[in-house]
């Protein structure tokens, strides 16, 4: 019964988020997860899909050993969905620059050997990308209506541009993740809400 119900409930909860909300652009890899295109010009994201990828996402996850699953970004809005998704998760975390030869030269002293590595933007974190495929490494990436998917192994389709969509997509995935571990049922709150998976940019600024 509640898996009736539970979408809708969140679908409310997520939609002012613009999570579903892409860009002027579309290219053929994300032609099927697009519904329409807005007044503006920009492109809407499927967000029945976007779901159905999440849970799929969160099942390959699940099968992980969380340490050994790596979450990059180089967009600043990533830094405090990917630190909360980490805390709650135990998966761990590269931001701001990927350095090169991380996944690929094990003579430097920050080389890693994750067995999954998550990305926020497949443009921005085309480094990492291309590494974890030389490694043989599989890679989930969040994907605007823009980006070419050709190396992603699972792609979640959403707004990876904006705050409280990034915000959104990593909180979803944290839930879907507790979820299926039965540590959370569809009803129960998480230990965060959205807008504390936000990065705040102002508050920085002011300090």
């Amino acid at each position: 019964m509640s898996q009736q119900t539970e979408p809708q409930d969140i679908k409310k909860k997520i939609l002012s988020t613009g999570i579903r909300v892409g860009t002027t652009v579309k290219t053929t890899f994300m032609q099927p997860f697009i519904t329409k295109a807005s007044p503006e010009g920009l492109y809407m994201i499927d967000l029945d899909k976007t779901l159905d990828r999440i849970k799929t996402a969160a099942k390959f996850i699940n099968r992980m050993d969380f340490d050994k699953v790596l979450v990059c970004s180089g967009r600043e809005y990533a830094t405090t969905p990917i630190e909360r998704f980490c805390e709650i998760t135990g998966a761990r975390k590269m931001l701001s620059r990927f350095m090169p030869g991380s996944l690929t030269n094990p003579s430097l002293p920050f080389y890693t050997e994750p067995k999954l590595v998550i990305i926020s933007d497949p443009q921005v974190d085309s480094q990492a990308i291309i590494e974890a495929t030389n490694a043989g490494i599989p890679v989930i990436g969040i994907s605007n209506t823009d980006n070419v998917t050709s190396m992603i192994d699972i792609v979640i389709p959403a707004n990876n541009r904006g705050r409280k969509s990034l915000a959104t997509v990593f909180w979803l995935l944290a839930r879907e993740i507790l979820i299926q571990q039965g540590k959370l049922s569809e009803s129960d709150p998480m230990k965060y809400e959205i807008d504390d998976f936000e990065t705040k940019i102002a508050d920085e600024e002011n300090e």
